[in-house]
């Protein structure tokens, strides 16, 4: 057979993986160069070559060894370096393009969705014709492509006057208009609010960063709002479908009416494989698969979808074999050899449209898939949280706006319980409480996020034509390995014994990595011996179990008689409120309010107290646990590093435990008497943080191999210095952003 020199974009998204696996197990005589960019260190061909290792080359390695797979890779496979929106010049020569590169998400902002789907098609094009060849282009599309409409949507050119040089223009704009509006005063004022609520504990440089992350989020999520309104406005489902119908028109005025060759392949929604390269094969979840572990996993009770609609599934495997018969066909024409005075060929120069779908002619009723699923896992249950079989829900299919009710109202509960619980002292049953929450607030999301995007899909009245990809269909010789006749799917069979093991599998993984890092959590790794290394402990709620209040109040029990005690405690307890709140602003606020009350005790008064019984009660207040650590940390030959706000004097019991104690300094007066002013501000949040990168270049310590300890909010910003940062019975603040960033929580 006539060789055949391929271009292939999107070669490791899930289809372009397909794709190419298939070439070159299947077509042993191309070449195929593929469009890849470098990602971090690696290279175009470092990604190229990792692909190797992914499963859908795992059954072909198999069959004829890894060696054999490798060497076709070498051999046949060349690696363009960059990617649409950077196109570098093409190679020569090139017989067919498969352009399978796009961004799929939904609901990305709308000037991205241009960029790459949109500008990304107008550069292949333009650099095709730059280069003065003329191939076959096999240009994916989707089948959702023709927008929200009833009936059936027929295999041609699109009929609409969009102009797609305008709207590209337009989200440019918009990214312009809308970082602009959000720079504004009025804007940043809101963001700085917000980020006070949320970081001010952390300090000033975490306000900052996080009101810029807001306006950025702000920004991002107002672009999706301008995508996803903006096609609907124009009738289609969302953005990605708005810009692939652009992406059509770009390959339809560019190439196809300037005389060249170009076939659309419109799959529907891509799934698992139901044969090649193995039954399953699947790359991540795809566009059913949330909906189906949501429903599985009971968040997903109920959704707004038509029980009589079509869900239109079309397996991997099928696309790639409408492709496969595209590229053979070219190559049949190549070798007859046959011409006509026109155009030299005899091919058709008509864009060709091939919708690779099911509904047509093997229809799957969105209400037989959930019965299905539903079917599936009531006999294989997915394990809750607590390890018992998740109760599968039995959907009725209700309405959008009785949908839209529950969601607002499980909302408003779940707000309304954030609010008591963030009021509530920090506590192992609070935390557990907050951690619900999340769950709850991240089931909500992930409902209504379903329900925005995927309610067109599960309710469309539209039915694709598929006329012309029968009879593509028809033309493959009898007995063909790569079938894509539809009818040949049993559904029941391709859900129950195929795609839902596949998917659970897949979910199952994510699972044990989840799993992985909270057992890391739970417990921490062994020490490993590092003289390098620093171990560094916050004191109060750490090392300890009290705070710099309590310790005042030993302080007034120690040093006055007891009638005095009701008036000096009485003080303290006064200013309660007023300390709460400087504590949820500013811990080095809460320090000064507290220290000032030392004013007129004599330092030397506090060292004999010290040296006596509060000394001692302040010894046996360490925790077993912390004592455990930093005797393992000594024995492992860390540097022990105690860093606290409380007083300097107060800590000295503690002193032989660290090989660096640094405590908060008190002013004192020539007569030895405290002034109630601090000698040196408090090494609270920042300032701590960057004490700590000064500490640790002075004695040349590896902050990477080092390990920090502490329970507050305030403690982030120096934890997020060392390799191995740990909460310890954090307040709800640092235990939020823990989960979030997986740190270690010890619970003592």
């Amino acid at each position: 057979m006539t060789p055949s020199r391929i271009l292939l974009t999107g070669a490791t998204g899930f289809l372009g993986q397909a794709v190419l696996q298939a070439l070159l197990e299947s077509r042993p005589e191309d070449t195929v160069t593929v469009l890849v960019r470098p990602r971090g260190t690696q290279t175009g061909r470092d990604r190229v070559e990792r692909l190797l290792t992914k499963p859908v080359f795992a059954d072909w390695s198999s069959r004829v060894g890894d060696d054999a797979v490798a060497e076709a890779v070498r051999t046949r496979v060349e690696v363009l370096e960059g990617d649409l929106t950077d196109l570098p010049p093409l190679p020569e020569p090139i017989d067919i393009v498969i352009h399978s590169a796009s961004s799929v998400s939904f609901d990305a902002p709308i000037d991205e969705a241009f960029r790459t789907n949109v500008g990304g098609v107008e550069n292949l094009y333009r650099a095709l014709l730059v280069s003065g060849q003329d191939p076959h282009v096999i240009h994916v599309s989707t089948a959702y492509v023709g927008g929200i409409s009833k009936g059936v949507a027929q295999e041609r050119r699109l009929s609409h006057a969009v102009d797609h040089r305008a709207e590209s223009a337009a989200a440019e704009l918009a990214r312009e208009r809308v970082d602009a509006e959000s720079r504004t005063p009025e804007s940043l004022r809101g963001f700085l609010r917000q980020a006070r609520a949320q970081s001010s504990r952390m300090g000033p440089k975490a306000v900052a960063a996080a009101a810029e992350a807001a306006r950025e989020t702000h920004v991002a999520d107002r672009l999706v709002d301008f995508g996803r309104t903006r096609a609907e406005s124009l009738g289609w489902t969302d953005v990605y479908t708005f810009t692939k119908a652009m992406a059509e028109r770009v390959a339809e005025e560019e190439w196809a009416d300037t005389g060249h060759r170009v076939s659309f392949v419109r799959p529907s929604i891509i799934e698992s494989a139901l044969r090649h390269p193995h039954p399953g094969w699947i790359d991540g979840f795809k566009v059913a698969d949330p909906l189906i572990m949501a429903y599985a996993n009971g968040s997903l009770t109920e959704f707004p979808g038509h029980a009589d609609s079509v869900l239109d599934i079309i397996p991997v495997d099928f696309v790639v074999n409408v492709i496969l018969a595209l590229v053979d066909r070219e190559r049949a024409h190549a070798e007859d050899g046959r011409a006509d005075a026109a155009h030299g060929d005899g091919l058709p120069r008509e864009p060709e449209y091939f919708h690779v779908v099911s509904g047509t002619s093997n229809p799957l009723p969105f209400h037989q898939m959930v019965r299905t699923v539903r079917e599936y896992f009531l006999d294989r249950p997915l394990p809750d949280p607590d390890g018992e079989p998740t109760p599968v829900p039995e959907w009725s299919f209700p309405n959008s706006e009785l949908i839209e009710q529950r969601i607002r109202l499980k909302e408003l509960s779940s707000r309304a319980g954030r609010s008591i619980v963030d009021r509530l002292p920090s506590s192992r049953r609070t935390r557990q409480w907050a951690a619900r929450l999340s769950r709850i607030d991240s089931g909500l999301r992930s409902l209504r996020q379903f329900a925005d995007l995927y309610r067109q899909y599960t309710k469309t009245e539209m039915v694709f034509d598929d006329a012309a990809t029968r009879a593509l269909q028809a033309a493959l010789p009898p007995g063909h390995a790569r079938s894509f006749d539809v009818t040949e799917i049993d559904w029941d069979r391709y859900f129950k014994d195929i795609h839902l093991p596949a998917v659970t599998e897949l979910t199952r993984s994510y699972a044990r990595k989840r799993g992985r890092s909270t057992a890391r959590q739970a417990s921490p790794a062994p020490i490993a011996p590092a003289p390098d290394a620093l171990a560094v402990f916050d004191l109060d709620g750490t090392v300890i179990s009290t705070n710099i209040v309590r310790q005042y109040a030993a302080v007034v029990r120690a040093t006055q008689p007891p009638h005095r005690w009701p008036a000096a405690l009485a003080g303290i307890a006064g200013i309660v409120p007023g300390l709460l709140r400087a504590e949820s602003r500013d811990r080095s606020e809460l320090i000064r309010m507290v220290n000032r009350r030392y004013k007129g005790f004599r330092i030397e008064q506090l060292r004999e107290v010290i040296a006596g019984g509060l000394g001692e009660r302040i010894r046996s207040s360490i925790r077993p646990q912390a004592r455990t650590l930093i005797d393992e940390h000594r024995a492992a030959g860390h540097r022990t590093v105690l860093v606290t706000g409380a007083l300097e004097v107060l800590v000295e019991p503690l002193a032989d435990l660290f090989d660096e104690v640094v405590a908060t300094r008190m002013d004192v007066t020539e007569a030895g008497v405290l002034s109630g002013y601090l000698a040196t501000p408090p090494l609270v949040d920042e300032a701590r943080a960057n004490w700590l990168r000064k500490y640790a270049s002075g004695i040349g310590a590896d902050l990477g191999k080092s390990t920090g300890y502490g329970d507050s909010l305030a403690d982030a910003a120096w934890l997020e210095l060392v390799g191995e940062p740990i909460a310890v019975t954090p307040d709800l603040g640092l235990y939020g952003l823990a989960l979030k960033k997986r740190w270690k929580v010890l619970e003592w």
